[in-house]
């Protein structure tokens, strides 16, 4: 049995292309991941980098060490691709309990 309290949660995986930068032949991505989320497809509206309101259709929950900057796609498990609005690290006083929630277009 696992003590991770994030397994008990974590029942989808998604393909995640790290956005590395941006050079003269446009975006350049890191090698696809496979991460394992907790994906929560409601529609809310989130604030994007410029602080602009923007509509998230999903969101993902993962481990802390998942790194997701805004750009970055992630493929779903239904085959759609979404784009990383944003990220926000969620620390606890339990590092065990201390998440990453990445917001989707």
């Amino acid at each position: 049995m696992s003590t991770d309290p994030w397994d008990e949660w974590q029942d989808q995986t998604v393909t995640l292309r790290p956005l590395l930068g941006s050079g003269g032949m446009g975006d350049v991505y890191g090698p696809p991941v496979a991460v394992a989320v907790l994906l929560d497809e409601s529609t809310r509206l989130v604030r994007d980098a410029d602080a602009a309101e923007v509509v998230s259709s999903a969101t993902l929950y993962a481990d802390p060490g998942v790194v997701a900057p805004p750009g970055s796609t992630v493929t779903l498990p239904d085959g759609s691709v979404r784009t990383v609005i944003t990220t926000s690290v969620h620390h606890a006083d339990d590092a065990d309990l201390a998440g990453v929630e990445v917001a989707l277009t």
